[in-house]
């Protein structure tokens, strides 16, 4: 007997349901769980609220699944990075990785959810979601970049750090352009987040087009 392959039911059903994991992605940070309705997720994506129950499990089956594709994404963005340095120095390992991340929540979203998730971890299965993120972060840290124990644990806190500095905006604290004052340079100074990746490929490209 032939296999009849997937059906044409299944495939437009789960390309459906990865088009509205993106929208919701989008939806609930800036909303966060508690205060987004399923209603908003689903004029995002174009369709109406009941096809978005029929293709989750409720509103937390819907933020779950938008959580676990930010964790996804994460890990297969700094994972890539780890299996492209192979037998590297696990400090230059982490460092690349810490560079990768910090240019991933530059995505205000990718950021945004994660704060929000951290906000609402009073619902069991977020804080569960949130668990098992980090869990395999930390495999992921020890097992493809050879991190130690307190290095894993340092890159965990320098990405919590990374978020505040982002989220909050300060490395342009005065929110004017004007440079940060020196209490929020406290905070920033040698951490890499999107603005200082980015001014740091400017010196670089200066130096090649010798400017």
């Amino acid at each position: 007997m032939t296999n009849p392959g997937p059906s044409p039911f299944r495939s437009t059903a789960e390309a459906r349901r990865a088009f509205i994991t993106t929208q919701a992605v989008k939806v609930f940070a800036r909303g966060g769980y508690h205060a987004t309705p399923v209603a908003d997720v689903a004029e995002a994506a174009g369709i109406s609220p009941a096809y978005v129950f029929r293709l989750f499990d409720g509103k937390l089956g819907l933020f779950l699944a938008a959580l676990e594709h930010c964790h996804e994404r994460i890990l297969t963005t700094v994972g890539a990075v780890a299996d492209a340095m192979p037998g590297e120095d696990p400090e230059a390992v982490l460092a690349a990785m810490g560079d990768a991340y910090a240019q991933l929540i530059s995505d205000r979203d990718l950021l945004m959810l994660q704060v929000h998730a951290l906000s609402a971890v009073d619902v069991p299965e977020i804080a569960a979601t949130t668990r098992r993120g980090l869990e395999r972060m930390i495999s992921l840290l020890q097992d493809r970049a050879g991190a130690s124990d307190q290095a894993a644990q340092q890159f965990v806190a320098y990405g919590q750090l990374c978020h505040l500095i982002v989220a909050t905006g300060l490395t342009d604290a005065a929110g004017d352009g004007t440079p940060a004052p020196r209490w929020a340079r406290v905070l920033t100074d040698g951490m890499a987040h999107p603005q200082a990746v980015a001014e740091a490929d400017d010196v670089e490209a200066d130096a090649v087009d010798g400017t």
